[in-house]
């Protein structure tokens, strides 16, 4: 299925990837305080500023799936720079405060896609959609589709691969010996994520295998979420509509 995406769209899924990247990577940054190891703090990860958290791969990921989209959906995904606490100042030990830390990034992207939804939920029954002005129809579409950015972001972390967050979980999950051995893929990780989105769907491509693109079922995947918590969405706000505007 071929998509002709709207730039109005790529810019939505662009500004809500960063925010929710910025976000996420503060969830990481916040829990390691909580647990008593500052550091992450100290090298400015609990700020909101974007340069403290961009990482130029990630990103650029996320601006080529927003316009050229490698299925039927588009989606804001990417990484941002991992956070790194140190695990011997974490007061509930190394290895568990090292997974808390990873599962917060997770836990506060899903957290936050879910409030989005709800919130867009309840503003399209205050303000009567349908009789809705155009600036108020865009910003629930904004809203609609950064609670999709950041349910698919959680979703995409849970991918054992560096630099996302199921790495991280694995890593400390591992025996110590496996643990070790593990981590000598995490050099390979963006080359890794890389070839699962653009490689693979090419290879399925030219050998006819009717394999999905990872992008299309986690969009996919967190569009069902949206549509579950928000309810029927009108028609002027559906962002699946936005892809033929």
């Amino acid at each position: 299925m071929q998509i002709s995406i709207n730039v109005v769209l790529a810019f939505m899924l662009i500004a809500s990837f960063l925010v929710a990247m910025m976000l996420h990577e503060c969830g990481h940054a916040l829990a390691a305080s909580l647990l008593g190891d500052p550091t992450p703090r100290d090298e400015g990860r609990q700020s909101l500023r974007l340069s403290f958290h961009i990482d130029p791969v990630g990103t650029l990921l996320c601006v080529i799936l927003a316009f050229f989209p490698m299925g039927a959906f588009p989606i804001g995904l990417g990484w941002g720079k991992p956070v790194k606490p140190d695990p011997w100042k974490m007061r509930v030990g190394a290895n568990t405060g090292v997974l808390i830390v990873a599962c917060s990034g997770l836990f506060t992207s899903l957290l936050i896609g879910i409030a989005a939804a709800l919130l867009t939920h309840f503003l399209v029954l205050a303000t009567g959609i349908a009789a809705a002005n155009f600036l108020i129809q865009r910003l629930l579409q904004l809203l609609t589709v950064f609670a999709m950015v950041n349910i698919g972001l959680a979703i995409f972390n849970i991918l054992p691969i560096y630099p996302l967050d199921g790495y991280q979980i694995l890593y400390t999950l591992l025996p110590s010996k496996q643990a070790v051995t593990f981590a000598r893929s995490a050099p390979y990780g963006p080359f890794i994520i890389l070839a699962i989105f653009f490689l693979l769907p090419f290879l399925a491509q030219i050998s006819g295998l009717p394999i999905p693109s990872l992008n299309s079922l986690i969009a996919s995947w967190s569009l069902s979420l949206v549509d579950l918590l928000v309810g029927p969405i009108p028609a002027v706000i559906n962002v699946v509509g936005l892809y033929q505007l």
